[in-house]
């Protein structure tokens, strides 16, 4: 099992506002810079999947398998041989909202896909993680 995890703390930030905007997956270019596109047809729930576009790659279907409402969810991209689990949570904290993107992939063929997909994608998350919380911030006014 290969596994990456990222976390940051934010000051003067909503739950509710980073929970709208990861639920509103058809927006996800808006804060996530390397997509073309993100579609999902009806609602964000468990069994639900979204079509997923990176830039200058083929589309991948991304299955919604783990949601708990204002707190976290986890997808998950089946791909052959290996599956990518991504989970993001989010926590309230004294000091402020803590905001945390773990990625795991298992299966045999694990180091081909680590190689190919997930180091990259991991090493976008810190990017990404600043342009929600940005942009969670310029929509609160």
């Amino acid at each position: 099992m290969w596994t990456r995890t990222h976390q940051k703390l934010y000051e003067g930030i909503r739950k509710e506002d980073i929970w709208r905007l990861w639920t509103d997956v058809n927006n996800w270019p808006q804060w996530h810079g390397d997509l073309d596109y993100c579609k999902m047809e009806g609602p964000f729930e468990v069994g639900n999947y979204f079509m997923l576009k990176p830039k200058g790659v083929p589309a991948v279907k991304i299955e919604l398998v783990e949601i708990v409402p204002g707190h976290q969810f986890t997808d998950c991209t089946k791909f052959f041989g290996a599956k990518m689990y991504d989970t993001h949570s989010l926590e309230e904290t004294p000091n402020g909202l803590l905001l945390t993107n773990t990625m795991v992939v298992i299966g045999p063929l694990k180091w081909l896909w680590i190689k190919l997909v997930a180091q990259n994608v991991a090493d976008t998350v810190p990017d990404e993680m600043e342009a929600l919380v940005k942009l969670a911030r310029a929509q609160r006014g």
